[in-house]
């Protein structure tokens, strides 16, 4: 469900005024309301940075016709992975079951990247991959994560650059909980993780464009 951002009333006003005559200058406007200008002007930026009105120089502002929710959309849309990505948590693919299991635990996590001697990428381990390994009498000390992790090219990433939503659509298609973020060093096969973004990640940004929404 898409929010709708909510405008005071002065801020209404103005949406009113540059919808009736704009293109209108910030001065006009001010005198239609009896403010001055210096008055208006964080309105005014609230509005044009929020996507209602555009300005140009020496013509003033005109009403874009977005409606609150195409707004909030589009400002959802141009969130990147960069903005919400936090630190990875790794291991090294020579690190067995059961330390796996107590950093995922120690670090209260769902997803493990797995790296090898040169901090690339090599696998990543689920929740539901160490708990399959844990059944039966097997001796988790000896079980090294290789054996059991998922390796590339079955890997789901993603780059800083890529948009927030490409990403929580890989997680929802792919049922997975975290997608690693990537550098790419030397081809495909040669990932360095620098991130993650996980289902936590994308719903701290909903909530704070959430937040965002009520000016």
């Amino acid at each position: 469900m898409v929010l709708p951002i909510e405008l005071n009333k002065r801020q209404e006003r103005i949406v009113e005024i540059v919808k009736d005559h704009g293109p209108i200058t910030g001065e006009h406007i001010a005198d239609q309301l009896n403010l001055t200008r210096a008055t208006l002007r964080p309105d005014l930026a609230i509005l044009t940075m929020s996507g209602y009105l555009d300005a140009r120089p020496r013509v003033g502002y005109f009403y874009t016709g977005k409606t609150s929710a195409q707004v909030l959309t589009e400002k959802i849309r141009q969130i990147q992975v960069k903005d919400y990505f936090s630190l990875p948590v790794v291991v090294q693919e020579s690190a067995t079951v059961y330390d796996a299991i107590c950093t995922m635990f120690l670090e209260d996590v769902g997803t493990l990247f797995v790296v090898n001697k040169q901090t690339k990428l090599v696998g990543v381990l689920s929740r539901k991959d160490l708990l399959r390994a844990s059944m039966g009498n097997q001796e988790l000390n000896t079980i090294p994560v290789n054996i059991i992790m998922t390796r590339m090219p079955n890997i789901t990433v993603c780059q800083k650059e890529d948009y927030l939503t490409d990403v929580a659509a890989k997680l929802i298609d792919k049922q997975i909980d975290a997608v690693p973020v990537v550098k790419d060093t030397n081809g495909e096969s040669a990932y360095e993780v620098i991130g993650r973004i996980t289902k936590t990640n994308i719903t701290k940004a909903l909530v704070d464009i959430s937040g965002d929404a009520i000016i």
